[in-house]
């Protein structure tokens, strides 16, 4: 649930749809801000615990350019209807409210003007729109084409025709800003205004034209989309690459009752960043390649293990290489899930569900069916982590399966079963269990007298690769096996 939602699910009755609207418009109003000069607060209708009407504020917008008036927030604060004449105003009149004299509580002379918005056919909010008038001066042409814009898109706000309910905004973090480069286009889609930095990104895709007084259509690479933009009244976000410079435009048509009247083009200069990604990309490839060889080496070695283990005739040399058989699979299972995450990662919860297959498989027999369980989240695991975590964990499991439910004695009165739990707390420790309900150690033994190889090397991974702890203790059946291993924080 977003901060906007929390607030208005506890001090409004604002239906679902009106939530959603004043969502998408928090998605949009800093180029308002911006063009404005002004901060913006919306305000939602709310009472206070004597009943009496009141605001809520629900969201805030600092311009980037120039200094906001407000260095707190706002945002959760009620103040009685008394202290915002304004904004009750607009809910009132349903119209901008422009006509108040400069107020000074601040201690600076702050013009407050009140935009309602329209959902439908109702007001649900209001935005002031609040800018320090002690720093007036004679406005450039640039700003005066800010501020007409700004005029404009207030309007479409009061109008309900801003933010446009089917605009696109996908990656909108990467959307361009005013700062970033404006473009204002009039009915017919010729240029009236652009700033500098439009005109140098224009200039980056191959246009040497004079921008000013050029059609969008001979002045943009790929224009379909801004004249149909134009044309049906919806806001568009594209990208367009020409000669290995990228460009992402927002054009944003200006509506004024019901006609359009002209568009707003935002443009991003973004080609470094586009090449540093596909630089990333190109390395995240790699090293999935690379991780996929390994595991197919590891995998030819594992397949020539097997081989050699068909031609002997020694009971024991087989089952030493079947081990080094599934071990070398064990590691060959973190490599091939790393092969296909794009970051060098992996969900452990995965690796460990394709051991416990791998032994079910391999080493389980009809005459005795054990049931494995798996419970808790590991979440992502470093490679450097998960490949020796693996081997110790297929290495314990391959020891329950073995030694806990010996085929030469009396079978278990309950039914025989292996348990994992993964246990991750805020000390970024990683506590991991494996519980059988098998025989048990025999009374007095140590796990230093009973270690075979296999549990000889999952301890000494465990506390030399990894930094472990790693602790065995009796169950009531079975046998419990708990470690604890130490996570660096992530880093990619």
């Amino acid at each position: 649930m977003t901060l906007l939602e929390n607030l208005l699910a506890h001090r409004s009755t604002l239906s679902e749809e009106a939530t959603d609207h004043l969502q998408a418009l928090l998605g949009e109003w800093q180029t308002l801000a911006d063009m404005s000069f002004a901060d913006l607060l919306l305000w939602v209708r709310c009472e206070l615990a004597d009943q009496r009407p009141a605001y809520l504020c629900v969201g805030q917008m600092r311009p980037y350019t120039t200094q906001t008036i407000y260095t707190e927030d706002l945002v959760g604060q009620v103040f009685p209807a008394s202290a915002r004449p304004m904004v009750g105003r607009a809910l009132v009149e349903q119209r901008v409210i422009r006509d108040a004299d400069p107020d000074w509580s601040t201690g600076v002379p702050v013009r407050e003007e009140a935009i309602p918005i329209r959902c439908g056919s109702d007001v649900i909010a209001v935005i002031t729109r609040e800018s320090n008038v002690s720093t007036a001066r004679a406005p450039s042409q640039l700003e005066l084409t800010y501020l007409q814009t700004a005029g404009e898109l207030a309007q479409m706000m009061a109008e309900g025709t801003l933010p446009h309910p089917d605009a696109s905004r996908d990656e909108r973090e990467l959307a361009p800003r005013v700062g970033d480069g404006i473009i204002r286009v009039d009915a017919d889609g010729v240029v009236a205004f652009a700033s500098p930095n439009a005109i140098s990104a224009y200039r980056r895709l191959g246009s040497l034209d004079s921008v000013m007084g050029t059609h969008v259509e001979r002045l943009d690479p790929e224009p379909r989309q801004l004249l149909e933009s134009l044309r049906t009244g919806i806001p568009v976000d594209a990208e367009v690459e020409v000669n290995d410079a990228v460009v992402i435009r927002r054009f944003i048509p200006l509506i004024s009752g019901g006609r359009i009247i002209g568009a707003l083009l935002l443009v991003r200069e973004v080609t470094e960043l586009r090449q540093h990604e596909r630089a990333l990309m190109v390395k995240d490839a790699t090293i999935r390649e690379i991780h996929h060889r390994v595991k197919n080496n590891l995998q030819t070695v594992a397949a020539l293990l097997r081989l050699q283990a068909r031609r002997l005739h020694s009971d024991e040399a087989r089952a030493a290489l079947g081990e080094s058989v599934r071990r070398i699979t064990s590691i060959a299972l973190v490599h091939e899930t790393l092969s296909e995450e794009a970051r060098q990662r992996v969900p452990f919860t995965r690796i460990t569900r394709r051991i416990i297959d791998m032994l079910s498989q391999g080493l389980v027999g009809p005459d005795l069916p054990i049931e494995f369980g798996l419970t808790g989240d590991p979440d992502e695991l470093s490679a450097e982590v998960a490949t020796p975590l693996a081997l110790v964990l297929a290495e314990l499991l391959q020891n329950c399966v073995e030694h806990a439910f010996p085929y030469d004695q009396q079978p278990p009165a309950q039914d025989a079963c292996v348990n994992v739990c993964f246990d991750r707390n805020d000390d970024d420790e990683l506590r991991v269990v494996v519980a059988d309900n098998g025989v048990g150690l025999p009374d007095g033994a140590t796990l230093d007298e009973l270690a075979n190889l296999g549990l000889r090397i999952a301890r000494t991974l465990l506390e030399t690769e990894l930094g472990g702890t790693f602790d065995v203790s009796r169950g009531d059946p079975g046998t419990t096996i708990e470690l604890r291993v130490p996570l660096r924080p992530a880093t990619s």
